[in-house]
């Protein structure tokens, strides 16, 4: 498609693919695939790329517009994080049944938690300006990858158990995550 600009990546992927990200479309399609499949792929999808890149474009004006956090707003973030979130910690390990490592504070662009293999677990600091209720919803998640280190059937089944509210926490976070950490330096 000549009209509409866009990366193509190839892989072993077995179908078609897109995504729009702040430096464009990207277009994923598998080794196989003809140019002809790709271009009909895009122009049955150009509705939702269109829509998408509208959407695109409307985040970065609202990130733009927001002031960047100074290295002394980033430092009482993550004092404030160190006293709040091994709380949180301590009180869902015993509701999810695990244990855990040290806990670590990072000032991060595109994590908001991790957990290792050893079970140290990794939250940014951004995490407080977001409501408490997402704040839980992370440590809760982060926690559940201590019985399960993927995100299959049973570990969102583990994650719902434990905290019931955990989709509408996320969905604010995937909402609004965006606009948190572009305050990032």
């Amino acid at each position: 498609m000549e009209s509409l600009k866009y990366k193509l990546i190839r892989s072993k992927r077995r179908t078609i693919g897109l995504e729009i990200r702040p430096e464009g479309v990207i277009v994923r399609a598998p080794m196989q695939a003809t140019q002809a499949d790709i271009d009909g792929f895009i122009r049955e999808h150009l509705d939702w790329i269109e829509k998408h890149l509208k959407k695109a474009e409307e985040l970065k004006a609202k990130t733009d517009a927001l002031p960047k956090l100074t290295m002394d707003e980033i430092r009482e973030l993550a004092d404030k994080a160190m006293k709040v979130i091994p709380e949180r910690v301590r009180h869902y390990a015993p509701l999810v049944g695990v244990t855990y490592g040290r806990i670590t504070i990072r000032n991060q662009r595109s994590k908001w938690g991790s957990c290792t293999g050893k079970g140290n677990l990794n939250f940014n600091c951004l995490l407080m300006l977001a409501p408490p209720e997402v704040l839980d919803g992370v440590v809760v998640h982060e926690l559940c990858h201590r019985k399960h280190m993927n995100h299959s059937k049973a570990f969102y089944a583990e994650v719902q158990r434990v905290y019931p509210d955990y989709k509408k926490w996320d969905k604010w976070l995937n909402e609004n995550g965006t606009l948190l950490m572009s305050r990032m330096i």
